[in-house]
């Protein structure tokens, strides 16, 4: 399994915009479908968006749809998560995550995950 290394994670205020980065070590995603969830307290874990690497096909949450965007860094075999016109029902711990299944909005059908990143927004 590839490892899974979050970041970029913090506090801003609503309307503003952060950007997580999914490194990946010991492989690269080529071989994934790669996926952004994030879980709340008291919340399931909620699909927030997908991509395939080295395809230009990416998929998103209906809650999310508009304002967030995933990138990739070839080079860097990092994916992207921008956050932009961030609300505070987007606080949540953020975490990437791999797969096989197409689009990967199941989480139960994700098998590697990475330890996450809390994003807060404030009012």
């Amino acid at each position: 399994q590839v490892h899974l290394v979050e970041s970029g994670g913090g506090l801003v205020q609503a309307g503003g915009s952060l950007r997580l980065s999914c490194a990946a070590s010991g492989g690269t995603f080529d071989r994934y479908t790669i996926s952004w969830f994030r879980q709340a307290p008291g919340k399931e874990r909620e699909f927030v968006a997908g991509a395939l690497w080295n395809e230009d096909m990416t998929y998103y949450g209906d809650s999310v749809k508009g304002r967030f965007t995933i990138d990739r860094d070839y080079a860097k075999n990092i994916l992207y998560l921008q956050m932009n016109n961030l609300k505070p029902d987007d606080t949540a711990v953020y975490y990437c995550a791999t797969g096989t299944r197409w689009p990967p909005t199941e989480h139960q059908f994700v098998s590697n995950w990475g330890q996450g990143t809390q994003v807060t927004v404030s009012t």
